[in-house]
């Protein structure tokens, strides 16, 4: 049962993902063993791989990837025990930032999967509800996005807000999860009060996040990085790449921060560092 329900999840990856087979085995099969820490799109537990993606499909194959990450633990639930198991979600997982860019097309996908309960943590459940369910045109930060619908009536909305909400508020929002999905970021804006979003969501936000998920008892992590934040550890802080996206609140800093927190939490984690994120599909 178990390696049938994994190959079922590979196989579908591989059809959504189009440049999916450079990625190994492994880094689906155990989620603490991905791509190298040069890679452009995994942090890892240890250095095991040096296979690297194309950034043409980065989009996709991020949203395929987090979404797989966040379920697998799911395929691994007693899912058969009696006929009447069948109807019972196998896995809970919260997404948080939800109604972002990368947030909004994980949970569209989570909730097409079956034995998945989805939850969406977002900042205004109100507005949360009203956005998910309209197509728009919205700036976000530097980019014009345009933002189709989604079916969320299966979905369950739930407040949360990293930058103002204690750990204790947090750890009661992901009550009952299996695993959570960071998928938060500050977005720019007052360009004299940037370099503190940056510190409040995507460093202390994010933590509180992660020690939030232990006193849960969340059994898996997926943080969503950035290409990039350890570029300094390889030479690349004086790139183009890196100079212009850490500009924006010193943010590739503010994230490695929280991706050692995470590696150092004891947590089962992936950490996905997707690069070139647009709002228009994969071409070339």
């Amino acid at each position: 049962m178990k390696s049938a329900a994994l190959t079922i999840l590979l196989l579908s990856l591989a059809k959504e993902a189009l440049a999916f087979s450079s990625i190994s085995s492994s880094s689906l099969r155990s989620t603490t063993t991905t791509t190298a820490s040069t890679s452009p799109l995994f942090a890892t537990a240890n250095n095991d791989d040096d296979n690297s993606l194309s950034r043409r499909d980065l989009f996709t194959q991020t949203i395929s990837l987090t979404a797989a990450a966040a379920t697998t633990l799911g395929l691994f639930s007693p899912l058969t025990a009696t006929a009447a198991d069948d109807t019972k979600p196998a896995s809970t997982v919260v997404v948080a930032g939800a109604t972002g860019q990368t947030g909004r097309r994980v949970l569209e996908r989570l909730a097409s999967q079956p034995n998945t309960s989805v939850i969406a943590a977002v900042r205004n459940t109100d507005k949360a509800s009203k956005s998910l369910s309209e197509s728009s045109t919205v700036v976000r930060g530097a980019m014009i996005q345009k933002v189709p619908s989604l079916d969320a009536a299966g979905i369950e909305l739930r407040k949360l807000d990293v930058a103002s909400d204690t750990t204790d508020s947090i750890t009661s929002v992901l009550a009952g999860a299996d695993s959570l999905v960071i998928a938060v970021g500050f977005v720019p804006g007052n360009p004299l009060k940037m370099n503190a979003a940056a510190h409040e969501v995507d460093n202390v936000g994010t933590c509180k996040l992660i020690d939030a998920a232990k006193a849960a008892g969340v059994k898996k992590v997926v943080l969503v990085s950035s290409i990039l934040t350890n570029g300094r550890a390889w030479g690349q802080e004086k790139s183009p790449g890196f100079q212009i996206t850490n500009a924006f609140g010193n943010v590739l800093d503010e994230k490695l921060v929280a991706e050692n927190y995470l590696k150092g939490s004891g947590l089962d984690y992936t950490i996905v560092r997707p690069g070139g994120l647009k709002a228009k599909p994969p071409s070339g």
